[in-house]
């Protein structure tokens, strides 16, 4: 297994709920595909650098987690198609 980061902004103006069930729902593609997903480190509304869907702002959040290579494909696939996902990235964190 390798260990990733996934840090996703999601539409600001959803309740507080949505946002955990956003964050709840990440963790568990990650747990249910086999991986193990780490404590969520949720940075809150921040400003962006540019305007995404005429929003000025962005609610960040930061889960690191473990999985195999083939989990975040279809991790990426999931975030990609959820309309209250404005942008989101997967980094692996092994050095090469």
């Amino acid at each position: 297994m390798r260990d990733y980061e996934l840090l996703f902004v999601l539409d600001p103006s959803l309740d507080e709920e949505q946002k955990a069930n956003l964050v709840e729902t990440a963790k568990s593609v990650i747990n249910n595909g086999g991986g193990e997903a780490g404590e969520a480190d949720v940075w809150g509304e921040k400003k962006l650098a540019y305007n995404i869907n005429k929003k000025s702002t962005g609610y960040y959040v930061v889960l690191p987690f473990k999985a195999d290579a083939e989990l975040p494909k279809e991790l990426d696939r999931r975030l990609r198609i959820n309309e209250n996902v404005m942008r989101h990235i997967i980094v692996s964190q092994d050095e090469e």
